[in-house]
């Protein structure tokens, strides 16, 4: 089996997490680069995910994941927030980043500023943010791979009360709303779920080939 296959066997949403094993910083910084480059559509990336590892902080978020014990065992927890101001300044802020990221006129990304002002600007506010929320899935996917790879445990999770986290973290202020959360760390040897089989579709079931 294709050694990239197997380590998507290997990871599952892992519920026990072993709190005394630490995912080092070198780790943690791959795994945000992960979410970095990401793909997401026109490159806007209109989210911010916040990294937490501050047993305090932790600790207040808990209840509001439904006393979640993955919460506070794991080594790091990390928000998926979607941005709710993708607007003129946003998309002025993302062509200056084109324009010196690659060293290049801004007058060079007329072309794609018109474009994202002709699709995604015209959106009503609550498509844009079930089109930004659908972009932080796709970076939070990317995260889970790039976990399996470094043979990292990871727990995606949608259990949780987002407006008490909004609350929480202050991110009302910040123009986010949170949407999905990930742990990160080791699994627990008394996690029962490591060495059961992993349960998908058939390829038949999953795929329609034209």
């Amino acid at each position: 089996m294709n050694t990239y296959i197997e380590k998507l066997h290997w990871r599952y949403a892992t519920k026990k997490f072993n709190p005394e094993k630490e995912v080092s910083d070198e780790n943690l910084e791959i795994l945000l680069e992960s979410i970095r480059l990401s793909a997401s559509s026109y490159g806007l990336q209109p989210y911010e995910v916040i990294v937490i590892k501050d047993p305090e902080v932790i600790n207040k978020l808990k209840s509001s994941a439904f006393g979640q014990p993955q919460i506070t065992d794991s080594s790091c927890l990390l928000v998926f927030a979607y941005r709710t101001d993708i607007d003129q300044a946003y998309l002025d802020k993302f062509i200056e980043n084109n324009s010196k990221t690659r060293n290049k006129p801004v007058e060079e990304f007329n072309g794609l500023k018109e474009m994202i002002q002709n699709s995604v600007l015209t959106f009503s506010q609550e498509m844009k943010e079930v089109w930004a929320s659908r972009q932080a899935y796709i970076a939070l996917g990317n995260l889970l791979t790039a976990a399996a790879e470094l043979k990292i445990d990871a727990c995606p999770m949608e259990g949780f009360n987002p407006d008490e986290f909004d609350e929480l973290l202050h991110l009302e202020s910040k123009n986010l709303k949170s949407v999905a959360l990930t742990t990160i760390g080791y699994r627990s040897e008394k996690d029962e779920l490591q060495n059961e089989k992993k349960v998908r579709k058939s390829k038949e079931e999953l795929f329609t080939r034209i």
